[in-house]
């Protein structure tokens, strides 16, 4: 029920830290879960059933799919201030402010790095002040890390939120995904860690863990996770998987640099500072449902309305051509 022991050892060094303390005192309990999605829905039911009365605190904007997670799993939500949509950042007053405002104890969903939809993360210092409310208030902060590698193109890096909660002595839970890094979509290969008390506590959750994930989908599939443990658990495969992710990462970011170049060499009157500031998969481009629907409609060109390009489908081939469309639709603004 619990799935591949060496893909959980390995996931929780890549998330924990390779030397991390609380692996070796086993104070983590953790489960292979299927992908990020399976781990965010098992963390919910567990939230429900062992504190009913509780809530979750999830940011403005995020993944669609995680209002869908906590409303099955029956836990009321509520939001917290995130995107600041005039600057195109992080709208670091409000989120503080709803941190200090939300009941003591409460939990909250946050984004580990490369925040879907938005792009927009935290800086460091930040992160830090983020972690010293938590603390002040008594939060539980449950990070889904879908993009880990994705967004700096380095794991450590993308981990760091993680790890100043961790120092800061939080409880956290957290959510991990090879869908995205490891290309591993199809195969729904995941984890869902929980950081305890003490090792009979570990024990203990893993076991309800357990429970919760039998009557749901019994047990997790084998290909994907032997394939994580596989690389994972061979140095050799691990420094050409961390060469290849970084590959990956620099290319997206490069897409960025391309795209805001582009726009500002046709003129554009806008600013597009936000698409270099941005980190990951996704910009927040700030396009209007209209100007997205004008895109579709009169260049072909597809993203959701909400303004946001997947920044994977950017090429040297075609960044020209997107530059120029995204001018046409927005140089009346």
């Amino acid at each position: 029920m619990g799935g591949s022991v060496k893909m959980i050892q390995e996931s929780l060094k890549l998330a924990y830290g390779e030397d991390s303390e609380f692996i070796k005192d086993k104070r983590i309990a953790a489960v292979q879960a299927l992908s990020g999605t399976g781990a965010c829905r098992l963390f919910a039911d567990f939230q429900k059933r062992f504190l009913p009365d509780s809530q979750i605190y999830i940011p403005t904007p995020t993944w669609s799919n995680h209002h869908n997670i906590w409303r099955d799993a029956q836990v009321p939500q509520r939001t917290f201030a995130y995107y600041h949509p005039e600057s195109k950042g992080l709208d670091f007053v409000g989120l503080m402010d709803d941190i200090k405002k939300a009941p003591d104890g409460s939990f909250f969903l946050l984004h580990a790095c490369a925040h879907n939809p938005t792009g927009v993360d935290p800086s460091e210092e930040q992160w830090r002040e983020i972690s010293h409310q938590f603390k002040l208030k008594n939060h539980f902060p449950f990070f889904d890390m879908a993009y880990q590698g994705f967004a700096s193109g380095d794991p450590e890096r993308d981990a760091k939120a993680i790890r100043i909660f961790l120092e800061d002595g939080h409880q956290i839970g957290c959510a991990q995904s090879y869908a995205k890094n490891m290309g591993l979509y199809g195969q729904r290969a995941g984890c869902l860690s929980i950081l305890c008390d003490d090792e009979m506590q570990a024990v203990a959750v893993k076991s309800q863990l357990q429970q919760i994930a039998r009557p749901m989908y019994s047990n997790p599939p084998l290909h994907g996770a032997l394939v994580v443990s596989t690389i994972l658990g061979d140095p050799a495969l691990k420094t050409l998987w961390l060469k290849e992710v970084k590959g990956m990462a620099d290319r997206i970011i490069g897409m960025r640099k391309a795209l805001k170049e582009s726009l500002e060499k046709l003129g554009s009157p806008l600013s597009w500072e936000h698409i270099t500031n941005q980190i990951g998969m996704f910009c927040y481009s700030g396009m209007t449902p209209e100007q997205v629907d004008r895109l579709t409609k009169e260049f072909h060109i597809y993203m959701t309305r909400n303004g946001r390009i997947s920044m994977a489908g950017v090429t040297t081939g075609n960044v020209a051509y997107l530059a120029n469309a995204i001018h046409e639709v927005t140089k009346q603004n």
